[in-house]
C-alpha cells in the first residue's frame, strides 16, 4: 500500500499523512464524479476518528456519500451531489431532508471565484452574475463596476462579488510524484487547481514515485512541491473511482454502493479492491483506444428490423443533433449520454470541426468515438487533445461566450424556461431534495443555446412557475448578449412529446414541433402550463436512414443513450446489461493482447 518515505514532504504511511487533520476542519477532495477521488485518504480519516467536517467541493457524490455513511461530516458547501449515471446520492438526500447536513449551495463559477479569492489572498472576487437563479442571493452580492459605474448604466455584463472560500485541508490523489515532491496530475482536473491554492494543507497520495526528471506525461500538469504539505504512495488509492492510465472506474463496485441505498450501512468493502480485480481493470486500460473503438462498433446491431423504424431515444438524439451548427463548442455535462450521442452524431455526419468537451470540461477535443460506460473516460483520456480543469474551461470558454451548446436535464421546467433541480414537493406535502444545479445557474446565460430536455414530460415536471429556480436564461436579446460579450442563441425545451422554444414576444415557451404520433390534446394534457402553439408549428422530422445508421453503428452501438429514458427502477438493470456487454468485449480484447 505504501512505500518508504524519503526527503521533502514524503511520509511512510497514510496514518502519518492524515495525522494532523482535525475534527471540524474544512476539507476538500480531488477529482470529479468517479475520477481520482482520494478514497484511501478518506478511509484513513475514518480510521483516525475525525468528525464534524465541513465538506467543500464542486460535487458531493461518492466521497460525500462515504463521509455521511460514517457520520464524519456536518456541513457541506457544494454545487450538487449525485452518483452520475448511477443515479441519485441517497445519503445526501436523506441528510439534507432531515437537517442532518447543513447545506450551503454555490454555483460552479461562484465556487471557482471563491476559491480563487482565497488562493490569491483577495478580499473578494467578481464573476458574471448568475442572473435568473435563486442561488445567487445565498453566497454572492451584486458588484458595481468601478470603471463604468452602476450595473444598470455599465456596458459590461452584470457582475457579482463573492467572498473567499478557504480550505483547511485538500486531499489530492494523483498519478505520480518525484523524489522532490512535485506532483503530476493527468486527465480531467475538476476544481483541483483553485482548491490546491486555496488550501492551508495539501495532502497527496500517488500511484507511483519516480526519480527527479521523469515527470511530464503527455497533457499532464505538474503541481510544484511548494504547494505539497505531505505525500505518500497509495497504490489504487482512488479505487473504485479511476486513476488513469492505471485503472478505470469500477462500476461493479459502485453498483454495490448503490444497492446498499441509504438505509443500510455503507459497504466499505466496495472501496477496497482485491489484486485480481485491479489486474483485470488494469488490462483493460492497457488496450489501444483504436481497438476498443473498433470492437464496440463491431457488435451485432440491436436496432428494430426495419430501417424506417426508430425508438424515442433515437428521435430525441437526432432532433438535438440537428440544433448543432457546423462549427462550435459543445460541453458534455454530468450524466448526459443522450446529449453526448447528439453531439457525436452531429460531429460525425456534418460538423467535423465541432469541438467537444467531456467530463465537465476536463477532456477537451476528443474525436468521434462510441459511447460506453466502463471505457468511456479511458477513450476520451487517451484521445483528447487537452487535459484541463473545470475552472480553466469556465475561464477559457464559458466566460468568454464560446460555448455554443450544453444540453441539461431538469426535474421541473416552467413556462418561462426556468428550471428546478433543487427541491420539489411530494403529493403529501413532503419536501424532496434533488441533486442540485451543478453549473446550470451560470451557463444558462453564458453559452449561446440553453438546451433543456425532459425525457418523460408530465404535469409534475412542467409547471406554471417553479418555486425555486436552479437556472433560467434572462439575457435573451441578441444585442444585449453581444454587448455582454456573449453569442446570441435560443432557449429550447425538448421532451418526449415535442419541442418548445422561448419566444420573447410571448414571454415564455412556445410549441414549435410535435413528435410523430403525438396528438396536440395529449401534449396539452401532459403539460402543467398553458401550451402556446406557434403559428408555424410542424411535425418533428423523423430520423433519417443516414442518422439511424450512424447512431446505431458508429456513435452508440451499445445503446447507452437509453439510460436517459428509463426510470430509476429500470436504470440499474440497464447498467448491468451494458456493463456485461462491454466487459465481455474488453476482456476478449485483453486476451488477444496478453
Amino acid at each position: 500500500m505504501t512505500a518508504p518515505a524519503g526527503p521533502g514532504p514524503w511520509v511512510d504511511d497514510l496514518a502519518t499523512l492524515v495525522r494532523d487533520v482535525r475534527s471540524g476542519s474544512r476539507v476538500s477532495v480531488s477529482g470529479f464524479h468517479f475520477s481520482r477521488a482520494p478514497i484511501a485518504q478518506l478511509l484513513a480519516l475514518a480510521e483516525a476518528g475525525v468528525r464534524d467536517l465541513h465538506y467543500i467541493a464542486w460535487g458531493g457524490g461518492l466521497p460525500l456519500e462515504f463521509l455521511l455513511g460514517r457520520n464524519m461530516v456536518s456541513k457541506a458547501s457544494l454545487c450538487f451531489s449525485s452518483l452520475d449515471v448511477m443515479g441519485p446520492a441517497p445519503r445526501f438526500r436523506r441528510a439534507v431532508e432531515t437537517d442532518q447536513l447543513e447545506l450551503h449551495e454555490w454555483t460552479a463559477l461562484g465556487m471557482i471565484s471563491g476559491l480563487r479569492a482565497a488562493g490569491e489572498n483577495l478580499a473578494f472576487e467578481v464573476f458574471q452574475e448568475p442572473a435568473g437563479s435563486s442561488l445567487g442571493e445565498g453566497f454572492s452580492r451584486p458588484a458595481t463596476d468601478p470603471y463604468h459605474g452602476d450595473r444598470a448604466g455599465g456596458e459590461g455584463v452584470p457582475m457579482s462579488a463573492v467572498r473567499p472560500l478557504p480550505i483547511d485541508v485538500f486531499l489530492l490523489h494523483a498519478q505520480r510524484a518525484d523524489d522532490d515532491g512535485n506532483v503530476e496530475i493527468q486527465g480531467a482536473r475538476g476544481f483541483d487547481m483553485p482548491a490546491i491554492f486555496a488550501a492551508r494543507q495539501v495532502l497527496v497520495t500517488v500511484e507511483e514515485r519516480v526519480p527527479r526528471g521523469q515527470l511530464g506525461a503527455p497533457r499532464s500538469f505538474i503541481v510544484p512541491r511548494t504547494f505539497v504539505s505531505k505525500l505518500a504512495v497509495a497504490r489504487s488509492g482512488a479505487y473504485p473511482s479511476s486513476c488513469l492510465p492505471y485503472y478505470p472506474t469500477d462500476f461493479r463496485a459502485l453498483r454495490k454502493i448503490v444497492d446498499a441505498g441509504r438505509d443500510q450501512e455503507f459497504p466499505v468493502d466496495a472501496l477496497r479492491p482485491d489484486p485480481e480485480r485491479l489486474a483485470t481493470l488494469g488490462r483493460r486500460t492497457a488496450l489501444p483506444a483504436a481497438r476498443i473503438t473498433a470492437a464496440l462498433r463491431a457488435q451485432p446491431p440491436r436496432e428494430p428490423a426495419g430501417t424506417d423504424e426508430y425508438t424515442l431515444d433515437e428521435l430525441l438524439v437526432c432532433v438535438l443533433s440537428r440544433t448543432i451548427g457546423e462549427s462550435g463548442v459543445c460541453s458534455v455535462g454530468a450524466a448526459s449520454p443522450l446529449a453526448t450521442a447528439a453531439y457525436l452524431l452531429a460531429k460525425h455526419l456534418r460538423a467535423p470541426g465541432l469541438m467537444l468537451m467531456s467530463h465537465n470540461g476536463g477532456l477537451v477535443d476528443p474525436p468521434v468515438r462510441p459511447l460506453a460506460l466502463a471505457a468511456n473516460e479511458y477513450l476520451d483520456f487517451a484521445l483528447s487533445a487537452v487535459h484541463a480543469g473545470g475552472d480553466e474551461t469556465y475561464h477559457w470558454y464559458y466566460q468568454r461566450g464560446l460555448i455554443t451548446h450544453e444540453v441539461v436535464g431538469a426535474a421541473q421546467v416552467d413556462r418561462r424556461g426556468a428550471t428546478n433541480n433543487l427541491w420539489v414537493e411530494a403529493s403529501d406535502g413532503r419536501r424532496i431534495r434533488l441533486p442540485g444545479q451543478g453549473g446550470m445557474a451560470d451557463v444558462a446565460n453564458l453559452h449561446a443555446n440553453f438546451m433543456i430536455y425532459l425525457p418523460r414530460q408530465s404535469r409534475r415536471n412542467t409547471v406554471a412557475e417553479v418555486k425555486t429556480v436552479s437556472a433560467r436564461r434572462v439575457w435573451h436579446d441578441a444585442d444585449q448578449r453581444r454587448r455582454y460579450g456573449l453569442q446570441p442563441g435560443r432557449t429550447v425545451l425538448l421532451t418526449n412529446l415535442g419541442l418548445f422554444e422561448y419566444d420573447p414576444r410571448a414571454g415564455g415557451l412556445v410549441l414549435r414541433t410535435i413528435h410523430p404520433g403525438v396528438q396536440l390534446e395529449e401534449l396539452r394534457e401532459n403539460t402543467g402550463f398553458e401550451v402556446v402553439v406557434g403559428d408555424d408549428v410542424t411535425t418533428t422530422v423523423p430520423p433519417t436512414a443516414e442518422e439511424l445508421t450512424a447512431l446505431r453503428r458508429v456513435v452508440d452501438p451499445l445503446g447507452v443513450r437509453r439510460l436517459d429514458l428509463v426510470g430509476s427502477a429500470e436504470r440499474q438493470a440497464l447498467i448491468d446489461e451494458l456493463l456485461t456487454t462491454e466487459e465481455r468485449i474488453l476482456d476478449e480484447l485483453a486476451t488477444e493482447y496478453s
